[in-house]
């Protein structure tokens, strides 16, 4: 199975899939609301804003796995992202990223390793995996990386289609 064939729910809970930005460049990452790492929603906004008619676009994971980081609702999630960050990519429902109930994308994502080799839990919030416009994973980058990192910032340029 493909990553693009995982069922995913939007954040109002429609029904979804990566396989809605087939040929984008990805970069997926578990977010929370209320964590030292949520100004990272700033950074994340400007690669979309940067990025976006290259054919790139963040899809954003709230999960509350980490210290109960992102306690709130559907609704309560939207309206902070939205009038706090001013985010516009995409969000997908509340889901485990670790664990028993780890949802299959993260349980296929966390099979990656990261740039000193080490693949297994996602280590916090805001962990952010690279796609290819084919849907490969080519990165990962932890927690504490920033969105705009110089080391990502060229990773997401090395994958962008257009």
């Amino acid at each position: 199975m493909s990553l693009y064939d995982i069922p995913l729910r939007t954040l109002a809970g429609e029904p979804a899939s990566l396989a809605d930005y087939k040929g984008k460049a990805l970069l997926l990452v578990n977010v929370a609301s209320k964590c030292g790492l949520t100004p990272q929603y700033a950074g994340l906004e400007r690669l979309q804003q940067r990025y976006a008619d290259r054919g790139f676009t963040v899809l954003g994971f709230p999960c509350n796995q980490f210290l109960g980081q992102e306690p709130g609702s559907a609704e309560e999630i939207q309206t902070f992202c939205s009038t706090t960050y001013g985010v516009s990519f995409p969000l997908f429902e509340k889901i485990d990223v670790n664990g028993d109930e780890r949802h299959p994308l993260f349980a296929r994502l966390t099979e990656v390793a990261d740039a000193e080799g080490t693949a297994g839990d996602v280590q916090w919030n805001f962990e952010k995996f690279l796609l290819s416009a084919d849907g490969t994973v080519v990165g990962r980058f932890r927690p504490r990386t920033e969105p705009e990192a110089d080391e990502l910032v060229a990773a997401i340029e090395a994958q962008l289609p257009a």
